[in-house]
């Protein structure tokens, strides 16, 4: 007679248990999988097998595996309010976010006062966009728990939302009941920061950096400070202990900016030799400013002659006459409680703080949208281009924008020559442009290859100049200077601005104006 197999009812013992849970508890994260995955070949039907098994390659970093274990886990003992949470960390770490957000779901409704999961919860809204339900899941994990996580969490959407002041007050919590979070000193300076108010930014930022002197925010918060008050050679410090986002090009500008040419050609020349991908827009400004400068080849392919990807176009649900969408996004601009951001190239005129597209209001959600097939208008219009521009466009699915804000300005009002430095592709939408001009050439849009008063050996660098119609977009590399060309009419101009970058490069708010 054939040998019958064990009974799957049957569980291991603790005898058999112990081994692998020491393993865990002691951080032998390998042992620990392996051992589970042994002892469920004998009890395939174990619940706590399978959620050891999850903890284990989730702390590996095993998370499509940990997926499958936690999934197995729940299919036994389905009402577990930990394992949901589990499942919705390691779904968020895939890039899953609306399954993750089913997991923190699922985990609240079995555990009512789970504040971790609202916590959770908030934190993939927020990934997401969904400001609004991230906001409200954070304050309720507060009122369950007030603890400085939750603090510092609610302050990040808030900064996102715009309102700058209450997001302030929150990270001051935070650090009130937190003194040494390093994270929440360093987003109060920036949000200090985008207030005007650099003393205090500063504070923040040197705070931080007490705490932590590797911090890669803070030392990248205080490179700029640095170079932007023209103490280049002390910036270059912070940026090289950043390494964080484009801190090569943020060095490389200071040494150009110093005229410390050789230094500057020796840096870049090594750039591009360690780098086989071309993709960053700020340094293509530099390099491309270093080649006509000297009359040398530019070697930086990220865009070489980006005066030939400025794309124009008519967004016809907002040119057409008595548009709807654009009265309601002068509605929503004009009426909606939005803080101002302190911009020092805008001269009489205002900016939005936050990320416009990110905000609930329906008509700033729809212009994102015609905004995104725009970008894919764009990449199809020069899907040819042997450029890295092109090459590394985002796809359909990682269309996002880093950044996005309105420009209101009035009589004289202009934004100064200046760059995008960590966007990508950057544009804008018109929705209101002055009539009234003595020159044709009154509030259009300028852009070149020179500004920021880059040291110059002579005056042979191009500009080029679009003149918008309400309801138009331009589109054009981040690489780009750009400035808008001051107007004299006693009338408004406004216009929706944004960046779009790759989802695998990283990226910081975005700095600039239009």
């Amino acid at each position: 007679m054939a040998q019958q197999s064990k009974s799957t009812s049957k569980q291991p013992s603790q005898l058999e248990m112990q081994p692998i849970l020491n393993k865990l508890n002691t951080g032998k994260l390998a042992e620990a999988e392996l051992a589970a995955k042994q002892l469920i070949a004998h009890y395939p039907n174990t619940f706590i097998l399978y959620q050891v098994l999850g903890v284990a390659q989730d702390g590996l970093s095993k998370f499509t595996e940990a997926v499958s274990s936690y999934s197995k886990a729940l299919a036994i003992q389905p009402n577990t309010p930990d394992l949901h949470f589990n499942l919705g960390i390691a779904l968020t770490n895939l890039g899953r976010l609306e399954e993750a957000v089913k997991s923190y779901q699922h985990a609240i409704a079995l555990q009512p006062k789970f504040f971790e999961a609202y916590g959770n919860l908030g934190t993939v809204l927020q990934k997401q966009g969904i400001l609004e339900e991230a906001i409200k899941n954070y304050r309720i994990a507060l009122s369950i728990q007030d603890d400085p996580r939750g603090h510092f969490n609610l302050g990040t959407a808030l900064r996102d939302e715009g309102k700058l002041d209450e997001a302030i007050m929150h990270f001051r919590k935070a650090i009130s009941q937190f003194p040494n979070y390093a994270d929440a000193h360093n987003y109060l300076g920036e949000c200090l920061r985008d207030q005007g108010n650099m003393e205090d930014a500063v504070k923040s930022y040197l705070d931080t950096l007490a705490i932590n002197p590797e911090h890669a925010g803070a030392n990248y918060n205080m490179g700029e400070f640095l170079y932007l008050a023209k103490r280049f050679d002390e910036a270059v410090a912070y940026f090289d202990r950043a390494q964080l986002d484009d801190w090569q090009s943020r060095s490389l500008y200071c040494l150009y900016k110093a005229e410390r040419f050789d230094d500057f050609k020796a840096k870049l020349d090594e750039i591009v030799r360690t780098n086989k991908k071309h993709n960053a827009p700020f340094l293509a400004t530099l390099s491309t400013h270093y080649a006509t400068n000297f009359g040398v080849e530019d070697p930086y392919n990220f865009c070489k002659n980006g005066f030939d990807f400025v794309y124009q176009n008519s967004i016809k649900e907002l040119a057409e006459p008595n548009s709807t969408l654009l009265q309601d996004l002068l509605q929503d601009v004009s009426n909606t409680s939005i803080q101002e951001r302190k911009q020092g190239m805008l001269y009489f005129g205002t900016q939005s703080a936050g990320n416009l597209f990110k905000r609930p209001e329906a008509s700033f959600r729809r212009l994102g949208e015609l905004v995104k097939q725009e970008f894919i208008n764009y990449r199809n219009k020069f899907s040819g281009a042997d450029c890295e521009l092109i090459k590394s466009f985002p796809h359909d699915d990682e269309l996002e924008f880093t950044s996005s804000w309105y420009v209101k300005m009035r009589r004289g009002g202009y934004v100064d020559k200046h760059i995008h430095e960590i966007g990508w592709i950057s544009g804008a939408v018109y929705l209101v442009l002055p009539k009234d001009k003595k020159d044709p050439s009154e509030g259009c849009f300028e852009y070149g290859i020179h500004g920021d008063n880059y040291p110059q050996k002579h005056n042979n660098f191009p500009v080029g100049l679009v003149a918008p119609n309400v309801g138009d977009i331009v589109l054009f590399p981040s690489s780009l200077f750009h400035r808008t060309v001051p107007f004299n009419s006693n009338e408004e101009r406004i216009c929706i601005a944004f960046d779009l970058k790759p989802s695998d490069i990283d990226a910081q708010s975005i700095r600039s104006s239009y």
